[in-house]
């Protein structure tokens, strides 16, 4: 899935983000507000993964979303 997409659908995607990476705030979502770079920065900060791990789940993610959007 093109990431524009999620990044134009932010808003209605922050539950489903949230549900996914559970410590992410709402702060924290609100100040990502659909970056790839930066969500992927914070999940790494939050979870003490590698980025490469990072991205694959994002990637994950968004195939995911793909049929709700």
């Amino acid at each position: 899935m093109n990431w524009d997409i999620v990044e134009g659908n932010w808003k209605q995607l922050k539950g489903s983000v949230q549900e996914k990476w559970g410590d992410l705030t709402n702060d924290d979502l609100d100040r990502v507000q659909g970056n790839r770079q930066k969500l992927a920065g914070l999940i790494q900060e939050k979870y003490g993964l590698a980025k490469d791990e990072a991205e694959r789940q994002i990637d994950d993610f968004a195939a995911a979303q793909k049929e709700t959007l």
